[in-house]
């Protein structure tokens, strides 16, 4: 089992929460963390990016640690990851950019 394998049950088992829970928790961390860190609006695409790439690439790891020890790839699970970290921070995405919900009144 890779690093990353590892980490990621002793987290899960450490805070109670599902691995699909995570997902959620995480992408939530680095896209309102980039925003505060780099001062963007809700608006902006480049949050979001970054959610993307981070979820991207933590399921190229899973896909290659699948492979490496010789299991299958369940490609609908990979999927539901990738949808899973996405979707909230899509949801927000859209409304900061579509929407009035985090203007500024005044």
């Amino acid at each position: 089992m890779s690093a990353l394998q590892h980490v990621k049950f002793w987290f899960a088992n450490h805070v109670g929460l599902a691995k699909d829970a995570l997902h959620i928790y995480v992408a939530l961390i680095l896209f309102f963390g980039s925003m505060l860190l780099f001062r963007w609006r809700v608006g902006d695409a480049r949050p979001w990016l970054i959610v993307l790439a981070a979820a991207l690439i933590g399921e190229a790891w899973d896909i290659r640690d699948t492979l490496v020890y010789g299991h299958q790839v369940h490609w609908d699970g990979n999927w539901k990851d990738i949808w899973n970290t996405m979707f909230w921070p899509s949801a927000i995405l859209l409304l900061g950019r579509f929407t009035g919900v985090f203007r500024r009144r005044g």
